[in-house]
């Protein structure tokens, strides 16, 4: 397993906020994430919340935009933030638009030329990174959750509901909820895993749901003012989990659109959900 190392580091809270990057055997190229430390770490393991952001982000954005590590600190929580996509993989059109390449990995495993290769994004978050943040740092393996925003909660409520018993609870904030309908996530599994369209539904949380509705509660935000609506499509996902038994607490906030606003406005909540259960 490879290596971490730093590349940058800051004082917060009484905690750290940390960089690193580190070889990447599933995505086969440098992979980033950042990672909050608790004060509690200097004293022995910690639970983890895994945050996966939506397109375009980094690691940074919901570090430095959503203000969790103020709660993350109170609760003794550390947070690891991957980046969204393989970078610099020189995969011609990698940087074309916003919802194929860069920074749209989408949380699949690409089976297609010239994805296949790199953008092994599901096997990365659900089996590489853990590993190397268990094996690295001070955190406990038996306790983590999993939550993101946008394609990041398409990614969150995925990799938490396939995989129930590795993570103690799931939420996401304004998710992509039936990726194989919206207008985002079309052309990303077109370009990852081709026209075969039964083969999105692996990758699909609403279809996921009605196969195979986790025990896990979902806690879902979503503002009622996101201009995006027609492209998350939450409506899929609250018809599956109806239709499937799967437990949801689905809040509409009014008012609230779909940026960090929104997100850092009610983080402190979902971190609070996620800590009852990782206790």
């Amino acid at each position: 397993m490879s290596e971490l190392e730093v590349v940058a580091e800051s004082r917060c809270f009484d905690g750290r906020q940390i960089t690193y990057k580190h070889r990447s055997a599933a995505c086969a190229c440098t992979m980033r994430f950042a990672v909050f430390l608790p004060p509690a770490a200097e004293r022995g393991r910690v639970p983890a919340v895994y945050w996966l952001s939506g397109l375009t982000c980094t690691e940074e954005n919901f570090s430095v935009k959503a203000g969790a590590q103020r709660y993350a600190a109170e609760l003794g929580i550390a947070l690891v933030i991957p980046d969204t996509s393989p970078r610099g993989v020189n995969i011609p059109g990698e940087d074309a638009q916003i919802d194929i390449g860069t920074g749209a990995g989408f949380y699949v495993n690409a089976t297609q030329i010239p994805w296949a290769a790199h953008y092994k994004m599901y096997d990365y978050v659900r089996d590489e990174l853990v590993a190397v943040v268990n094996q690295s740092l001070p955190i406990d393996p038996s306790r983590k959750s999993i939550s993101g925003h946008s394609m990041g909660g398409h990614g969150a409520l995925l990799i938490g509901t396939r995989n129930p018993e590795d993570y103690r609870s799931v939420s996401a904030f304004a998710p992509i909820a039936a990726a194989s309908k919206s207008e985002w996530g079309q052309p990303a599994l077109t370009a990852y895993l081709g026209a075969d369209r039964t083969r999105w539904l692996d990758y699909d949380v609403s279809a996921v749901i009605r196969k195979q509705p986790s025990h896990h509660e979902l806690l879902i935000d979503q503002g009622m003012a996101d201009p995006f609506l027609e492209r998350l499509r939450p409506a899929d996902l609250k018809d599956a989990c109806r239709e499937a038994g799967q437990k949801l607490k689905y809040r509409e906030r009014p008012g609230y659109d779909h940026g960090y606003y929104f997100v850092s406005t009610f983080i402190a909540e979902h971190l609070q959900f996620h800590a009852a259960a990782l206790r």
